[in-house]
């Protein structure tokens, strides 16, 4: 995926540092994010109402503005629309019919974000598809999560609405923190240090590889409890928005390439 961004940031900019690119792309101002929400439910379980919705959309943008720590990656999430429906195996079953609940309410083009909510369980909170998988499979292009990690949810220590900051940042671009270990080139982002497992629950200080720097266990990217994350880091804004300069912004359902897909926030 490294290799077909660069390619992507050169084709349209003649450059695959970020950075540069960047600064090119920030002029237009904030990346502002249209958001549809699919709300899946069995007829009992799982019908949010349009306040828990527009609280977790409140969540995305307090963390990615850089109002609970960090910076402000300047990505602003603009709630469009919500849509419900009661089909079981849709809501209970998510990741195997997958294919079948977004083929049927998917809305929008390669800048749209489709979050779904249903029952993802809590070994596996939720998941996310990269940028990269847009142009061979577009329908499948979002993000779900489970209904109970929303702010207010049912999940102890995963309940305030943070598995959809952490599966919309690989929706953006973003890896874990731990992506690699110590081994070059990380997370491909600078300014986070190198880490060799994830964080679990919520750890005061953790140092796992010989590169200067503690492990972010504070970031969005990592795997701790909501209690303890915080931060996005400037690099990882950059990175957001080279990411969606080559891949999210004016691109078309004809293009093609390759598929990705990140499940994520395990338990």
């Amino acid at each position: 995926m490294e290799a077909d961004l660069g390619r992507m940031l050169v084709a349209r900019f003649g450059t695959s540092d970020i950075a540069a690119v960047d600064r090119s792309v920030r002029r237009a101002g904030p990346l502002e994010v249209p958001v549809r929400v699919h709300v899946l439910t069995d007829g009992s379980q799982g019908a949010l109402t349009d306040e828990e919705v527009k609280g977790q959309v409140s969540a995305l943008n307090d963390a990615y503005g850089g109002k609970i720590g960090g910076v402000d990656t300047t990505v602003v999430f603009k709630l469009k629309g919500i849509d419900r429906t009661n089909h079981a195996n849709w809501f209970s079953d998510p990741q195997r019919l997958e294919q079948r609940f977004k083929r049927a309410l998917r809305h929008g083009g390669p800048g749209t974000l489709n979050l779904y909510t249903a029952a993802v369980g809590s070994d596996v909170l939720g998941f996310s598809t990269f940028p990269q998988a847009y142009r061979k499979k577009p329908v499948l292009d979002g993000v779900v999560i489970d209904y109970r990690a929303i702010p207010g949810g049912r999940f102890q220590h995963y309940d305030r609405g943070y598995t959809a900051v952490h599966e919309i940042g690989h929706w953006l671009g973003l890896y874990h923190t731990f992506e690699n270990g110590c081994r070059p080139p990380g997370d491909s982002v600078d300014d986070t240090p190198y880490e060799a497992s994830a964080a679990e629950a919520c750890p005061v200080r953790k140092d796992t590889c010989p590169q200067p720097g503690d492990d972010p266990v504070h970031n969005f990217m990592d795997y701790a409890w909501d209690d303890c994350m915080s931060e996005f880091t400037a690099g990882q804004g950059q990175r957001v928005r080279a990411v969606w300069a080559a891949y999210r912004e004016g691109r078309t359902e004809a293009d093609r390439g390759q598929a990705a897909r990140s499940v994520g926030r395990d338990r």
